[in-house]
């Protein structure tokens, strides 16, 4: 994603990452930001706290949102534990 992703855009990643976490995956979830949106930092944050809002019922936050190079990562674990 980009920190200017449409909320439609953030709904239809977010029900994908739901399929994966469901198939006992996790999910890593990046924000890139390229030339100058590295002046927005707080979007991509932004971005990536409400992609995990979404995500709640089903994962829970495994790696903490950090900042690293030009991308923003997080990733989000099955509640339930690995199927697999």
């Amino acid at each position: 994603m980009h920190p200017n992703t449409d909320t439609h855009d953030l709904d239809f990643k977010a029900k994908h990452a739901i399929g994966f976490i469901e198939d006992g995956n996790k999910v890593k979830v990046s924000v890139i930001f390229k030339g100058r949106e590295l002046a927005y930092k707080e979007h991509g944050k932004q971005l990536l706290e409400k992609f995990i809002e979404k995500l709640t019922e089903v994962a829970k936050i495994e790696y903490p949102i950090k900042f690293e190079g030009r991308a923003m990562h997080t990733i989000l674990n099955s509640i339930k534990g690995n199927k697999k």
